[in-house]
């Protein structure tokens, strides 16, 4: 199970979510996120980011080609664009640029769920407010369930990403104020026992 942790904001954030396991970490650039990070600490972060542990960017509120440059800048591994703002000809855009890709919607905004479907090379499935930590009805994957490597995100926390593993049988999972002992504050402990129990999820 490939597992992102999202929204870090310190070093030791990220040292925690790396000696727990977790396959990726999210650093996002927003003007309306709690989780959002000046250039500067974007820059030291992702430079903290150890070999074999993918750092992604992730924006919401900057133009593809601008995010793309910004990515290519900071060295970080992929550059997730989310949200229903970003439509086919600004991966077009982003790909020119920086060429590994990560989409992220809603089923709310009736998405193309194809891997791919955009050039991105992982899909990620989100609650229609990203990052408030509501979960979503995953009933509505029977009739949109993803093939390939998508990722569950939306509302997750380490007492719910067992059985959400379970119905709804993505490729991975993306957590950030699941984690959180309050909005933009990492709790360490809870980052540890999510990676631990996705980790531990089958998927039938």
């Amino acid at each position: 199970m490939f597992v992102k942790v999202c929204g870090l904001g310190t070093a030791a954030d990220i040292d925690v979510a790396v000696a727990a396991g977790a396959d990726a970490v999210g650093l996002v650039i927003s003007g309306t996120s709690v989780r959002g990070l000046d250039r500067e600490r974007a820059v030291r972060l992702a430079a903290h980011v150890p070999p074999g542990v993918l750092s992604v960017l992730v924006v919401n509120d900057t133009p593809a080609a601008e995010a793309a440059r910004l990515a290519g800048e900071l060295g970080v591994g992929a550059l997730q664009l989310h949200g229903p703002a970003y439509q086919e000809q600004d991966f077009a855009a982003a790909a020119a640029i920086f060429p590994r890709l990560w989409r992220a919607t809603s089923l709310n905004d009736r998405p193309d769920t194809r891997v791919g479907a955009y050039g991105e090379e992982v899909l990620l499935l989100d609650s229609p407010r990203a990052g408030s930590g509501e979960t979503w009805d995953l009933s509505l994957l029977e009739a949109a369930r993803p093939e390939g490597a998508w990722l569950l995100a939306g509302g997750l926390n380490p007492r719910n990403v067992g059985e959400a593993i379970d119905r709804a049988r993505p490729w991975g999972v993306d957590v950030s104020s699941g984690v959180e002992s309050a909005p933009g504050v990492k709790d360490h402990d809870l980052i540890r026992t999510f990676v631990a129990v996705a980790k531990q999820a089958v998927t039938r």
